[in-house]
């Protein structure tokens, strides 16, 4: 797999020192261009906005002022996120084919408390910054992503939700990007 340079060349990281995430190679680049596009346009689009809406008067009764505040914290806030994201992370590859599902997997269940069921198809990741198309994600630690992992097809799978528990058959699985 080629490695962006300064994922490359990083430094060795230290005995018992943390991965910052678990990403794909794809999932890295597109926070990392996400990243770039809030610190750059995003921060200048919400500077913009707070100087109109100063512009409006009191700030202390201003709803526009308020918003464009509180979107400014949100977007800090992603900010630090993706920053700590993508720190350190491990790059990691989707898995082969396999008899079992596994992270990196796009996996096909249906519902089987339902009338008339209709398949779903997540993609198992470790990261809940992963993405395919046409697939929600779902990580490793979720409920339904640990009833999932070590599935095998046709396996019937169940977990505990606040809703009660919700049981699916595993309909087919596959390497996400193969």
């Amino acid at each position: 797999m080629d490695l962006p340079d300064e994922l490359a060349n990083r430094t060795p990281r230290k005995p018992g020192q943390e991965r910052s995430a678990s990403l794909t190679l794809d999932a890295y680049s597109r926070l990392k261009a996400e990243l770039e596009e809030l610190k750059t346009s995003g921060r200048s689009y919400i500077a913009d906005r707070l100087k109109a809406a100063r512009e409006h008067g009191d700030i202390r009764e201003n709803a526009e002022y308020d918003a464009a505040k509180n979107e400014q914290a949100l977007m800090e806030s992603r900010i630090r996120k993706l920053e700590r994201i993508l720190r350190d992370p491990d790059i990691v590859e989707a898995p082969p084919a396999s008899d079992a599902v596994a992270a990196g997997m796009l996996v096909t269940i249906r519902p089987l408390d339902e009338d008339d069921p209709e398949d779903e198809t997540y993609l198992l990741a470790e990261s809940a910054e992963e993405r395919a198309p046409g697939a929600r994600t779902i990580t490793t630690t979720s409920p339904l992503g640990q009833a999932l992992l070590g599935a095998t097809l046709d396996d019937r799978v169940a977990y505990e939700a606040p809703g009660g528990t919700f049981r699916y058959l595993v309909v087919e699985f596959r390497p996400h990007g193969r």
